[in-house]
């Protein structure tokens, strides 16, 4: 592609952003979806997936660190770690930096997704492809919640594309239920929900249907640049409500023993605290108590 041409984003019909692509470095049509990997002028490299941004090389930190530190340090205790989706490897690379973690599973259904990133974004999922606590699978995802042993993680992540495609079956009521099956009794999922300014159907009906298998359904949010339209939710769903309740003192002292503390460039213990703190605009889409 030539220098100074544009690639628009395609996830919003009346309103978008676009990249000033500098050069094209792959265009592939996989078995399940358009994917696109190129250097920009401002966000360093980026993957679209059918037209819409997945990640950029300039804030993936963001979203990787506040979908990856959240969940696991309020659990506190997380040792086995369910990745659905997050192709490009950064969830996988977060995650085994906590080091209480035993082992972490990676299911991807798209095997192009994890080709492209490990030949075009090589910094994002790093040295975690190699390390003897991951376990990564080409698979279907909600296959794989089916099969598990119950109580077989203590932590689901869930990093998909928005509940069309590909990616809608990991927003069900039976992908929820097989969640809270396979998790121990103080077990928790996060997922991405979307742009709520944009999205407020996706966190209310991802909320409840996991209303439906959850007891604690909420979200928290974070500020990605390159999901336009404001805050970005992750929505939350766990066995004890106590988990997202945790101090900022509790969250530092879990954060320096496993060894992120002063090792994040956006999440910290008074942002993670802070994020489950929602503008009533946000809260508004959530389930009342």
């Amino acid at each position: 592609m030539a220098t100074d041409s544009w690639v628009n984003e395609t996830l919003y019909p009346d309103w978008g952003q676009r990249f000033r692509v500098v050069r094209e470095l792959a265009r592939v049509q996989s078995d399940f979806q358009d994917i696109m990997v190129f250097e920009s002028a401002s966000h360093g490299r980026v993957m679209l997936l059918d037209g819409v941004t997945q990640i950029t090389e300039g804030d993936e930190f963001v979203y990787q660190e506040m979908l990856t530190h959240v969940p696991l340090l309020a659990h506190g205790e997380a040792k086995r770690v369910l990745i659905i989706g997050a192709g490009d490897g950064g969830v996988l690379r977060r995650v085994l930096q906590h080091r209480g973690v035993e082992r972490a599973v990676m299911v991807e259904i798209d095997g192009e997704v994890i080709r492209l990133a490990k030949e075009f974004l090589p910094g994002i999922g790093g040295d975690a492809w190699h390390d003897p606590r991951a376990e990564v699978i080409v698979g279907d995802g909600i296959d794989y919640v089916r099969r598990a042993e119950p109580a077989s993680f203590d932590v689901v992540i869930v990093d998909s594309t928005d509940p069309i495609g590909v990616g809608e079956v990991l927003f069900t009521d039976e992908f929820y239920a097989g969640c809270a099956r396979l998790l121990t009794p103080r077990g928790l999922v996060v997922n991405q929900c979307g742009v709520p300014f944009m999205q407020s159907d996706e966190l209310r009906e991802t909320s409840v249907r996991r209303g439906k298998s959850f007891p604690d359904v909420w979200a928290y949010v974070a500020a990605v640049p390159t999901y336009v339209g404001g805050f970005m939710t992750l929505g939350w769903a766990a066995k004890d409500g106590a988990a997202r309740l945790a101090d900022v003192a509790t969250i530092r002292t879990r954060a320096e023993a496993a060894g992120i503390l002063g090792a994040t460039r956006y999440w910290t213990p008074e942002i993670h605290v802070g994020a489950f703190n929602l503008p009533p605009y946000i809260a508004e889409a959530l389930p009342k108590a």
